[in-house]
């Protein structure tokens, strides 16, 4: 129901290896200090010489107050020098971590080892066929095929994403969409990770691929009623910004497309669905703070969008169609959101009747319509429960998973008049699990858990809530996982992850690579920080805009509490977070670099003053809500006084692993790549800072079913390095 869009995760000799790994310990040893010299002196043998990239200043001056970025230079993608710089890091991380090739390449043969090969997703049905996604035994993509009726049915092959994507070094398929007479299936392809997608059509019928092609959208196809007529976002090519709607009619010229909306608003993006009743297509348009919603009957195509409610500043709310009526999430009036009605025909807010009251501590999350049954997800104590309500004057009820740190949420469930839903579950310790939960007898059947290969077994692992004071008071709730048996004695290293921006909530889930972490007797540990939703909407509220540091202090302080409770060793104390997430750890390294034995921060946005000024960016205009627009003065020097970039200073820093793609659309690669070069330039000791930039992949790294798990290895890699417990 809710449309969230977020922001919402090596050359030298083989001769040298022995020396090479001898000076990397040792610099990272608690006597670190004792082998300095040392390590300088094998480094410098080997000519292990960092790049450093040219200084060019290039002063901005806002507000009566000039930055000088010598840097700047850095944002020019297509120029071989930029190349040649980003070459040159690759090739230094490659040879300072030389020592690990072998250790990586056995995590990653661990990692993938518990991966079942042939697999394959529970089937749903939809419209007469079982839908099916599997994989095959050594492919790194999907199979999607469908049963017509009974799944023991033929199968026909929809789309074999292996055979698509050979020719590319990257390749991804966004959503899949098939019209409603099961002829047609549209679906969009990404070949350079910009999340620029183009539309294809095909022919379920004969196989063929239809003449239709259309380029630069975000990859959905809505289809009307008629079986011939696409609803589309396009994209504008430079920003990124899906700020249209258009309507396609299969076998006429793309050019010929007409515009059903246009967003003027650069801080709002456009998306549009249809409803699961298949009754009306929806137009959304969203902001940070604000959203809009547009309606059409589906079996009328070429009429107009009627607008459900305008438009207002600091009001968001959602809409499910729901029989012969809409429900409407709301924050009107209502911090945590409330769930009202509406009739089919009067949907303005006037008419708007309340189902649902808001609650003072609980945020209404989201909520899916069936014929006689309502499933409200709501976030409890930074935990997602999901509660049944029937339609009728039967009392409602939390569905209960039995853990106490868990992951639960509502899964793909296309069919409308059904009382039987389809429930994904995980924990840090429990692999994914599907159910079906028939919503009228209150029974619950497991069909699937995720299975680990090889002696896995959750029961050898633990997982728990602790609660964190903060500076200020506040309670930040924080998951921690260990394999059992590990003590609470301050001697073992801990991975702190956290994110805390968006309103986008971390929650406890669990995954088979980090499996290699907890068997190495890490612990790992997720911090709630404000900034996400997990404790309500005020959560978010306290960590955003003028409120931000609020969502650095939180992290420091969690790390301060697990070293002064002995979960951590202070020397073995590490911090990860990614995208926004690496906002947070740039922030935290120049707040408290002492702090950390160690630091990863994935594709991290951390040039947030000259970012939020540059309006041509992706994502820039739209995130002023969040950030604060650096063009008003009071923004722009609160921004400025954490923004990672801009107080990186002179100070020894931590050991620090650096990664982005060159094609991100998100955070774009010269934000990692400036901020690298800065912190060598200022950083005042021999730790190691490494940056590395895949320069075929974007924001969310390598396509593939196995590929990602190359990149994770070597962060594994990094970690188990600095925390003495790189062993096969």
């Amino acid at each position: 129901m809710q449309y969230k869009n977020r922001f919402l995760f090596l050359l030298c000799p083989r001769s040298i290896v022995v020396v090479l790994t001898l000076s990397f310990c040792l610099c990272f040893s608690p006597n670190y200090s004792q082998y300095r010299e040392m390590s300088k002196m094998f480094e410098k043998s080997r000519k292990l010489t960092a790049p450093h990239a040219t200084k060019r200043p290039h002063p901005m001056t806002i507000h009566s107050d000039t930055r000088v970025d010598d840097y700047y230079w850095l944002n020019q993608r297509e120029e071989e020098e930029v190349l040649d710089y980003l070459r040159s890091e690759n090739e230094y991380r490659e040879a300072v971590t030389v020592h690990l090739k072998d250790f990586e390449k056995y995590l990653f043969d661990e990692m993938t080892g518990k991966i079942k090969q042939t697999d394959m997703a529970v089937p749903f049905y939809y419209n007469g066929y079982y839908y099916i996604s599997r994989y095959e035994e050594g492919k790194e993509y999907p199979v999607y095929s469908r049963k017509k009726g009974d799944l023991l049915a033929d199968e026909d092959i929809l789309l074999d994403v292996n055979q698509l994507a050979a020719p590319y070094s990257y390749y991804n398929i966004s959503s899949r969409t098939i019209s409603p007479d099961n002829r047609l299936l549209a679906y969009g392809e990404d070949t350079l990770s910009r999340r620029l997608y183009t539309l294809r059509f095909k022919d379920l019928t004969s196989g063929e691929y239809l003449e239709d092609v259309i380029e630069h959208t975000t990859g959905v196809a809505i289809w009307a009623a008629d079986n011939t007529t696409v609803f589309y976002t396009a994209k504008d090519p430079i920003t990124l910004r899906p700020y249209k709607v258009m309507r396609h009619i299969l076998g006429t010229p793309v050019e010929e497309d007409k515009v059903v909306y246009v967003e003027s608003d650069e801080t709002f993006n456009v998306f549009v669905y249809k409803t699961k009743t298949e009754e009306f297509i929806v137009i959304g348009a969203v902001a940070t703070l604000s959203t809009e919603y547009r309606i059409l009957p589906a079996n009328n195509p070429l009429g107009t969008f009627k607008v459900f409610q305008p438009r207002e500043q600091k009001h968001e709310y959602d809409i499910t169609h729901d029989g012969e009526r809409w429900l409407v999430r709301t924050n009107w009036e209502a911090e945590n959101f409330r769930l009202m009605e509406v009739p089919e025909g009067h949907t303005t807010k006037a008419h708007w009747k309340e189902l649902i009251p808001a609650h003072p501590t609980q945020l209404l999350e989201d909520v899916e319509a069936f014929r006689d049954y309502l499933l409200i997800t709501r976030r409890v104590d930074a935990i997602e429960k999901i509660q049944v309500r029937p339609k009728g004057q039967i009392a409602p009820w939390f569905i209960d998973f039995g853990e106490e740190v868990y992951s639960a949420y509502v899964g793909t469930n296309p069919e409308y008049n059904t009382s039987i839903v389809r429930l994904g579950y995980n924990s840090l310790t429990t692999p994914n699990t599907t159910y079906d939960y028939d919503m009228k007898s209150k029974e619950m059947r497991m069909l699937k858990q995720q299975e680990v290969v090889g002696d896995f077994n959750s029961d050898n692992y633990e997982s728990r809530r602790l609660w964190v004071t903060a500076r200020d008071g506040a309670r930040i709730p924080v998951s921690i996982v260990y394999r059992k048996g590990w003590k609470k004695e301050g001697k073992h290293p801990l991975l702190l992850y956290g994110y805390g921006s968006y309103g986008h909530s971390i929650d406890p889930y669990f995954s088979i690579a980090r499996l290699s972490l907890l068997d190495r007797g890490f612990a790992f540990a997720i911090a709630h920080i404000r900034g996400g939703q997990e404790m309500g909407r005020q959560w978010y509220e306290m960590g955003k805009l003028l409120q931000k540091k609020n969502t650095f202090y939180d992290f420091i302080d969690c790390a301060d509490y697990l070293v002064k409770h002995q979960f951590a060793d202070q020397q073995r104390l590490y911090a990860m977070g990614g995208s926004a997430g690496g906002l947070l750890m740039g922030a935290v390294l120049n707040m408290r670099p002492e702090l950390w034995g160690g630091v990863i921060a994935a594709v991290p946005f951390v040039d947030v003053v000259t970012t939020m000024l540059d309006e041509s960016i992706p994502l820039t205009t739209g995130e002023y809500d969040e950030w604060g627009n650096p063009n008003e003065e009071q923004y722009y020097r609160y921004m400025k006084s954490y923004s990672p970039y801009d107080q990186v200073k002179e100070q020894a820093y931590p050991p620090l692993l650096i990664t982005t793609g060159l094609h991100d659309s998100q955070v774009q690669y010269w934000e990692p790549a400036k901020w690298t070069a800065k912190l060598r330039d200022k950083k005042t000791n021999d730790a190691p800072l490494l940056l590395y930039c895949d320069m075929e992949t974007g924001h969310g790294g390598a396509s593939g079913r196995f590929k990602q798990y190359k990149d994770i290895a070597m962060e594994y890699a990094f970690l188990l390095d600095l925390a003495g417990e790189a062993k096969e």
